[in-house]
């Protein structure tokens, strides 16, 4: 860096790793951008995973996704109440159906101390079924993490890309990489749909697309092959059925398929692990349901599909390295790899962005952290979760907050004004969704959903009809009488 001049810094990738690396980043003395292809972020592996942080010790010893998960759950920790992360330490059990499989629970246990990991404890059977009694009696033991916890991964990519933007940093959606300019050996900047952006350093947490992002700077040293995981969410009236979360014995390539509670207090079961047909390819099957059914019956008996109320994919960023990419480009100067996040990517995250910050650091010795950083994101309001005092003082402030938009959730209209107008505010239903939590019950949007539409075009002054549903393309409305789709009056 020469003088006051801040170094540029692009990131591309909007999930969970590209915005918590902006949120370090910004920490710093620098001119960071993240830019993200789809309308929001966290719409790709974010936004369909397991939401578990691990608690560390099913990752082989020495390996990066060991280190950065004990690290990465250790500033979780730090930070959630900072940043108003959900996320609760439920504590998790890895399950053994037969004797033969406790060898595989010593296992871990062994690995588990050799990463760090605190309080890991074989259970025996009756000690298993005292902590969840509707798994199968024919369970051998357990191994039990408390340390292990469940956390809405959407909100925290959006606490951290919110914390960026409050300290300066930009973040860029819509906008899709077409090329990384190279100059004299260098990165220079990047070509993308809404521009050229220049750059110093840019920095690859594209998920599965981040071998395509490689290449187009030039370098081909790895590939990611995407796999599909499919999952099954149930309505609220199911959540006592399971109160941690239950592994079964891990694979070669998955930590099978699971059971578990949600910090919104759904219980889920899946995912399993097949290959992808593309990288843009989350379709639920009939196969794929058969096996995460009868994968989690063999856990629980008696799961409660009566109150299944949704199916969805996801895909898992695998490399050919068999760990995380994280370092300097060997074959490009200023290109900096954050590639090859699954599991445990998620609990990895911050510790991943915390070595960005040092690779930078590296780079340029004499980069200083800002004086003025703001460590803390403003409080959101959650109505339901009020008192009745409070909720009554709230609504003489406000009377928007009185309006109850979602009745299932009981999400407001203040609640959902908000999260339109706040720093990387949504721009789409699911994006209100995902941040106010509209549509998320039991009618899954079938109330709430044509209200949400109208109050997003009210607040962000377009018509209805250019309201979308999620991603790029899915319009929910066609205008068949220009000008006559009226907005909702506050």
């Amino acid at each position: 860096m020469e003088g006051n001049k801040k170094s540029k810094v692009v990131i591309i990738g909007g999930g969970i790793v590209g915005c918590a690396i902006a949120w370090e980043l910004a920490k710093y003395q620098l001119d960071v951008t993240l830019v993200e292809k789809q309308p929001d972020l966290a719409m790709e592996t974010t936004k369909a995973n397991s939401a578990i942080l691990h608690a560390g010790f099913a990752a082989r010893p020495g390996t990066l996704k060991a280190r950065y998960n004990v690290r990465g759950l250790a500033l979780y920790r730090q930070w959630e109440a900072a940043l108003g992360l959900e996320i609760e330490y439920v504590g998790s059990l890895v399950v053994a159906r037969q004797a033969a499989e406790k060898e595989k629970l010593a296992e871990l246990l062994a690995w588990g101390e050799a990463n760090g990991v605190p309080d890991l404890e074989l259970l025996d059977r009756e000690a298993v079924l005292a902590l969840e009694p509707a798994l199968s009696p024919e369970i051998a033991g357990a191994l039990w993490a408390p340390g292990a916890a469940v956390i809405w991964p959407f909100g925290a990519a959006l606490a951290f890309a919110e914390n960026a933007v409050a300290n300066g940093a930009r973040v860029m959606t819509d906008c899709e990489v077409r090329s990384i300019a190279i100059a004299a050996g260098r990165v220079a900047g990047v070509e993308t749909s809404r521009g050229f952006l220049p750059a110093d350093v840019v920095v690859n947490a594209a998920g599965v697309w981040a071998d395509d992002i490689s290449r187009m700077a030039g370098d081909d040293s790895f590939t990611i092959t995407p796999r599909k995981g499919e999952y099954v969410l149930f309505d609220r009236a199911a959540s006592g059925k399971v109160r941690h979360i239950i592994f079964p014995i891990p694979t070669a390539v998955s930590k099978g398929i699971l059971i578990s509670t949600t910090v919104h207090g759904n219980m889920f079961i899946g995912p399993n692990a097949q290959p992808a047909a593309g990288k843009d390819d989350t379709a639920t099957t009939e196969a794929g349901m058969a096996e995460v059914i009868a994968g989690a019956q063999k856990l629980m008996p008696d799961l409660p599909l009566g109150k299944a109320i949704v199916e969805f994919a996801g895909l898992r960023a695998g490399s050919d390295r068999g760990d995380f990419i994280i370092g300097n480009s060997a074959a490009v100067d200023g290109l900096v790899q954050a590639a090859g996040i699954e599991s445990p990517g998620l609990t990895a995250a911050p510790a991943i962005a915390e070595r960005i910050g040092e690779l930078l650091c590296e780079r340029w010795p004499n980069l200083k952290k800002r004086a003025d950083h703001i460590p803390d994101n403003p409080k959101t309001v959650r109505f339901s979760k009020l008192s009745a005092a409070e909720q009554a003082a709230l609504i003489e402030q406000n009377p928007l907050y009185g309006r109850v938009i979602c009745r299932c959730e009981l999400i407001t209209e203040g609640e959902i004004i908000a999260a339109i107008n706040r720093p990387c505010g949504a721009r789409t239903v699911d994006g209100v969704k995902r941040r106010a939590g509209t549509g998320l019950g039991r009618c899954q949007g079938g109330f709430c959903g044509p209200r949400v539409v109208l109050i997003l075009a009210r607040e962000l002054g377009v018509p209805v009809t250019a309201i979308v549903k999620d991603a790029a393309g899915s319009s929910l409305f066609m205008d068949k009488l220009p000008g006559h789709c009226e907005v909702l009056k506050p």
